[in-house]
């Protein structure tokens, strides 16, 4: 049986995107979505194929992902940090604006700064999140600032 799995895995790439599609829809009983590349198509049919032959995550660690999921979902901002030595760009009435993630919080133009939102309101003169105005948060509407 691993033989086989290993074989049809092997196979994958050179199989043509309709087939592809097809084995997706057997495996998930439904179709993959419409746009997606057969580049991510491969690896997830492979893990499936595995996941249908040697069974799937062992149901401890499918309880931690739960609650490390509903975590996320009352806590957002931790599924949003930025890794130091990131940089961020944003442009404002003409002007480039660079900010860089440090170890305990932003640099800006030569200033640390706790928040990113204490450096919009820097570069604006208004009451900004600075999330949304960096552009790594949508704003409550659906809009995103650019």
């Amino acid at each position: 049986m691993a033989d086989d799995i290993a074989a049809r895995i092997r196979e994958l790439p050179k199989v043509d995107t309709p087939a592809l599609r097809a084995l997706w829809h057997e495996l998930f009983a439904s179709p993959p979505h419409p746009r997606i590349r057969r580049e991510l198509m491969i690896p997830v049919l492979a893990y499936r194929l595995q996941e249908r032959a040697y069974g799937g995550l062992k149901e401890d660690t499918n309880r931690q992902l739960r609650r490390w999921a509903s975590e996320l979902e009352r806590s957002p901002a931790a599924a949003s940090r930025i890794k130091p030595g990131t940089r961020i760009l944003r442009q404002w009435e003409g002007d480039t604006h660079e900010v860089t993630v440090v170890r305990d919080g932003y640099s800006y133009r030569g200033k640390c700064y706790k928040s990113l939102s204490a450096i919009a309101r820097q570069i604006t003169g208004t009451r900004w999140s600075g999330p949304v105005f960096f552009g790594l948060k949508q704003r409550s509407s659906g809009k995103v600032d650019h």
